[in-house]
């Protein structure tokens, strides 16, 4: 009986912790799990502030439509609106054209310089912050845009 208590007192004297190797396990697995969800979080992020911003320019253009109707012509500016400076979800200004008034060429436009809008230009620089005015262009693939006079309104790349 003795000799089964002094072996007991042993065991548990070898399992008082983890061992290097089992925290080292356990370190790579959540190494691992971290590695895999940072981009997914990062990925449903710019998701998310995408959606924020094509629900902003609705709501511009909106407001843009009210302006209309009660003044007769567009806005200069979005500070006409009176809604104070508004900045897309990566702290950018929203940019805002009427067509009437300025060059074709100042407009945004598809192939071939076609303007996509017969009204106003109104979008986003999207994620980098840099746009040009062709949807061509790789610095405008990330744009958030309102294009068909309203009838499209998200990323440059996926129109």
């Amino acid at each position: 009986m003795m000799l089964h208590h002094l072996f007991r007192r042993k065991y548990v004297a070898f399992n008082k912790g983890f061992t290097l190797v089992e925290l080292m396990i356990v370190i790579a697995i959540i190494a691992t799990l971290a590695g895999i969800a940072t981009p997914l979080f990062s990925s449903y992020i710019d998701r998310v502030k995408v959606s924020r911003a094509k629900i902003e320019i609705r709501l511009l253009a909106r407001e843009i439509s009210f302006f209309l109707e009660e003044k007769g012509r567009y806005p200069v500016n979005l500070a006409e609106l009176g809604l104070g400076p508004m900045l897309d979800p990566w702290g950018n200004p929203y940019q805002y054209l009427p067509v009437a008034g300025n060059p074709p060429g100042a407009l945004r436009s598809f192939f071939k310089m076609v303007p996509v809008n017969q009204d106003f230009d109104l979008y986003s620089c999207g994620k980098d912050g840099n746009s040009q005015r062709p949807f061509t262009a790789r610095a405008s693939r990330d744009d958030i845009v309102r294009a068909n006079d309203g009838a499209y309104i998200g990323l440059v790349s996926a129109y």
